[in-house]
């Protein structure tokens, strides 16, 4: 079950003087997408091109099917993708009444934690055939093919024609689910990953992204940073822009490849519906069931909160909470999905339901909390350093007479064991129940947007002092 620990957070804590400023969230449910019809063509730019772009995993196949990153198709007889199947493996597949490509890699793609860079350089008037594309993931080439038809020698692709080309969408059902950073297209040059990338000069297992504003993008080239929230298809090379369906500017998301946020993750066996950028869950009618952290803290200070939007049966059957880390791989490896949230191991919770004990450390009762209603912000303030945690209700005072910030005292506080790493995250049940997680990056719009003090996160009330959203930039500096 990936998990991204303290010490390990990927490219987001590499020292870089390049950030990625946003990304944008494609939900499946929404049939989001971009659209372009290139204006002009050639049989050089179709024949000579690079694609980059970096993409982090939503619903994985076995919920979404085929998730389509780019597609250009003039009918059904020509058309070409780069996708992930419904078994997470990548392909690249061009067709025009048979097929002309398809490489289909043996290597799944099923980290949800993470930031994948995808590099597909094409060349195909190439002598070798293996050298006419050439499929890069985070600057290493993928040589390792379950199915590997390479095109023929000069072969004019579907890329940069004049036909539509559609972004996270098959104009169909192959929708892609998560986020996508840093779209680049480059036509005339078949370019190596370093055009786009580089691996740390202290971290050399880590690759981070590079400023592309320079490269030199051609005909039909274009390059998509999604920092315009009223634009999000936007040609930051001037270009054409791309026409937005079923996007809006709460779709443009700070979770990148050089700060990635935590999300839910659905990796945990569960029977919870996650949508949103694994940010958004429905309930399960069978049983409660819980969905954590795709980050675990073990030490800092942390905020998080949940909006609560549905009700089951006329009750908030939801919670917010905690546990170690050590219980979810526990929970993971017996293939149970039962509710943790402060009923097993080193666990805290907070219900939604009743007045009287619904705070819970490891099943016994420990606090009194307050009934929720519809659209009520629950916050959840971690402090590993100290080993307490506490909750409020919007911004009702702090429960259980709690103050975040009285450090060793734990004024108010739940305590738990300080050195483990925790996952935080809530609890469902019933299929009219929802909520969506904001850990510093969320799905909704908030009617007020404070970030925590190092200028991260968006939340609907001010964390408190000393407290931080949960992404890799802060889990670096304190985690």
């Amino acid at each position: 079950m990936p998990l991204i620990l303290p010490g390990n957070v990927a490219s987001a804590t590499a020292a870089t003087t390049y950030s990625v400023a946003n990304s944008c969230r494609f939900n499946d449910d929404d049939s989001a997408k971009l659209t372009l019809t290139p204006g002009s063509t050639s049989d050089a730019i179709r024949q000579k091109w690079t694609f980059s772009c970096w993409f982090k995993i939503g619903n994985l196949g076995a919920q979404a099917g085929n998730r389509a990153i780019i597609f250009p198709r003039s009918d059904g007889s020509n058309y070409a993708w780069f996708y992930l199947n419904s078994s997470d493996q990548l392909l690249y597949n061009e067709y025009r009444s048979s097929t002309d490509i398809n490489l289909i890699t043996n290597r799944v793609f099923r980290d949800t934690a993470a930031w994948y860079h995808l590099v597909v350089a094409t060349d195909t008037t190439q002598g070798t055939a293996a050298n006419r594309v050439k499929i890069y993931i985070n600057g290493v080439q993928e040589t390792s093919f379950a199915t590997e038809t390479y095109p023929a020698q000069d072969f004019v692709t579907m890329y940069n024609s004049d036909a539509l080309h559609t972004i996270g969408n098959d104009d169909g059902s192959s929708l892609f689910d998560g986020y996508l950073a840093e779209m680049v297209m480059v036509t005339n040059s078949q370019l190596a990953p370093t055009s786009f990338g580089e691996f740390d000069e202290d971290s050399p297992t880590i690759w981070k992204p590079i400023d592309v504003s320079g490269l030199t993008f051609g005909t039909n080239g274009f390059y998509l940073d999604f920092e315009a929230s009223d634009n999000l298809g936007n040609d930051a090379n001037g270009g054409t822009d791309w026409t937005e369906t079923n996007l809006a500017a709460i779709d443009q998301a700070t979770d990148t490849p050089t700060n990635n946020f935590a999300t839910l993750n659905p990796l945990t066996p569960n029977a919870l519906t996650v949508s949103q950028g694994n940010l958004h869950v429905v309930g399960d009618s069978v049983d409660y069931r819980s969905l954590f952290s795709t980050l675990g803290v073990a030490n800092g200070k942390w905020y998080v909160e949940l909006k609560f939007l549905a009700l089951e049966g006329g009750i908030p059957r939801g919670a917010i909470g905690m546990v170690d880390a050590t219980d979810m791989t526990l929970m993971a490896t017996n293939q149970v999905g039962y509710n943790i949230t402060g009923t097993v191991g080193d666990s805290i919770g907070y219900a939604g339901a009743g007045t009287s004990d619904n705070i819970k450390k490891n099943s016994s009762n420990v606090a009194d909390g307050t009934t929720w209603s519809v659209d009520d912000i629950i916050c959840m303030a971690v402090d590993c350093d100290n080993g307490a945690v506490y909750f409020r209700e919007n911004d009702d005072a702090w429960l259980n007479s709690g103050d975040p910030t009285s450090g060793a005292s734990r004024t108010g506080g739940i305590t738990f064991t300080v050195g483990e790493t925790y996952v935080l995250g809530g609890t469902a049940y019933g299929s009219s129940t929802q909520w969506d997680f904001n850990y510093g990056n969320p799905p909704y719009a908030n009617s007020s947007s404070v970030a925590d003090a190092d200028g991260y996160g968006a939340f609907e009330f001010a964390p408190p002092s000393g407290y931080f959203a949960m992404c890799t930039k802060n889990l670096a500096e304190y985690g």
